[in-house]
């Protein structure tokens, strides 16, 4: 595993298309129990080179329930997006993703987990990737987040830019997250 992370953080593949150059940014261990698969590292995971460092991670460790210690043990977490570099500014928001890194290296970092139980799909990006049979609307997505058990578990991106459909769909965090606190629960308690 190490040698791989060590390969995948030396990429330079789609660098010219990057606005701040190449970072790749991923955490995992052989002993990982959950994957977080999301979108892509923000600015600020990019000049820390650390995921989640931010307030989106402040707002995703809150929902699972966990602190710092606990969501860094990459025996615990491996954070795995399907863009491993910040893609630059867009006009509202990060640009997307690039294309290139999901197909490249998931599947090889996949076959090296031996403890996996739970895929943590955060953000319409990794849901796309993943999930065949997914509705038509990450909120119709969301609401059906039991049909994707015990596989996966679907949640909207916890960037504070949500705030507007954190507020239109009390549901997820009344109904959504305390399912998730509780299964994240079991598998760290494991």
């Amino acid at each position: 595993m190490q040698k791989l992370l060590s390969e995948i953080r030396k990429c330079t593949l789609c660098e010219s298309h990057l606005d701040l150059g190449a970072n790749p940014i991923i955490s995992a261990s052989k002993k990982s129990k959950i994957l977080l698969i999301s979108q892509a590292p923000g600015r600020i995971a990019h000049l820390k080179t650390k995921a989640w460092d931010d307030p989106s991670g402040k707002v995703l460790r809150k929902w699972l329930n966990v602190d710092e210690k606990t969501f860094y043990n990459a025996d615990n977490f491996a954070i795995l997006p399907t863009g491993f570099c910040y893609p630059g500014k867009g006009k509202s928001g990060d640009k997307l993703p690039r294309k290139e890194c999901a197909p490249l290296w998931h599947s090889k970092v996949m076959h090296q987990f031996k403890n996996v139980k739970l895929k943590i799909l955060i953000g319409n990006y990794s849901q796309q990737y993943y999930l065949e049979n997914r509705s038509k609307t990450l909120t119709e997505t969301v609401q059906n987040y039991q049909a994707f058990l015990p596989d996966y578990f679907v949640l909207p991106h916890p960037s504070p830019r949500n705030r507007f459909w954190m507020q239109k769909n009390p549901w997820f965090i009344n109904e959504v997250i305390p399912d998730l606190q509780k299964t994240v629960n079991q598998i760290i308690n494991i």
